[in-house]
């Protein structure tokens, strides 16, 4: 933090501000869910502001830390898939409107900006005290890709989690949605509506994301405003890129496997910092490779898939 103008901290918070604004503001004139298209569109734009700033990164810090920010945006940008998929299983446990899932999101993700904040700064904080900890960090991401790999998910009951019960406990709650409202009066009684109680889940979940995918970017730099601005970039671009995913997410069945395979190399990369250093342009690279081979192979298979069905059913 000692490193960057407190000018560039303040403009960059700043511009998160208004873009968070402009969205949502955009999306409640829109008056109707994001097709495809729109998603795409809006996907694409969150991409290129990103890249945007990392030029700026570049003319201000140097080409080193552009680097390093490239990296560890592409890291939580694609760690953030994950994410989605525990999302689309949240919405349709509690039955969300596609009018009203945005309006969650946007607000999940401006809960997941100020955790995601305090989490970056006591975790740049302890690494600076005690340097030994980011062997712990590592060796943390291998375990959590072996069970990425490995270990079967079970489906979630949302309704039976600690979360939920502490809500029911203490909040009286409205088992009917009202509009995009996360409050509602009824009978004379304010109450939350299920669209709260997804909200809620959401910050919950992106809290336990958080705590694989900020570690993994120590990994690349020790820099706060570049670990904290490539976690924020990610997280901004989450709302359009889940409404890009939703319809797609079954063409995705290798994807997990790669993140896996990410955050291994992650953790490795973090044990082995003593004894071999693993170049950012090199690990961009290798990053870059998993991800889109797995894409890739996932795509061609489920393409088979769905043509040996058409075939079946003729």
């Amino acid at each position: 933090m000692s490193h960057t103008s407190i000018w560039f901290w303040l403009a960059f918070n700043a511009g998160v501000l208004v873009a968070l604004t402009v969205d949502l503001v955009q999306f409640k004139h829109r008056g109707r869910e994001l097709s495809m298209r729109a998603a795409t569109h809006r996907t694409v734009i969150w991409i290129v502001l990103s890249l945007l700033f990392n030029l700026l990164v570049w003319k201000i810090r140097g080409p080193e830390k552009a680097l390093e920010f490239l990296t560890g945006y592409v890291i939580e940008y694609s760690l953030s898939v994950d994410n989605i998929f525990v999302f689309i299983l949240i919405f349709q446990y509690f039955r969300v409107p596609p009018m009203a899932q945005h309006r969650a999101l946007t607000w999940g993700i401006v809960g997941a900006l100020i955790m995601r904040g305090i989490m970056i700064f006591l975790g740049v904080a302890l690494v600076e005290r005690f340097d030994f900890i980011l062997y712990f960090f590592g060796a943390f991401l291998l375990v959590s890709a072996w069970r990425m790999f490995f270990v079967k998910q079970e489906a979630q009951d949302f309704g039976q989690s600690w979360v939920m019960r502490c809500c029911n406990w203490a909040i009286p709650v409205t088992p009917v949605f009202h509009d995009e409202h996360f409050k509602a009066k009824v009978n004379g009684k304010w109450m939350l509506t299920p669209l709260a109680l997804a909200l809620i889940v959401i910050d919950v979940m992106d809290l336990v994301f958080a705590v694989d995918s900020i570690p993994a970017v120590f990994a690349i730099t020790r820099d706060t405003f570049i670990i904290y601005t490539s976690n924020i970039c990610a997280i901004l671009g989450l709302r359009s890129l889940y409404f890009l995913l939703a319809k797609m997410v079954d063409r995705f069945i290798y994807l997990k496997s790669g993140l896996a395979i990410v955050l291994a190399f992650v953790g490795a990369k973090m044990l082995l910092r003593d004894v071999f250093e693993i170049p950012t342009l090199l690990s961009l690279g290798i990053v870059i490779s998993v991800l889109a081979i797995t894409i890739f192979i996932s795509m061609i298979a489920t393409r088979r898939a769905d043509s040996a069905a058409a075939r079946i059913d003729q």
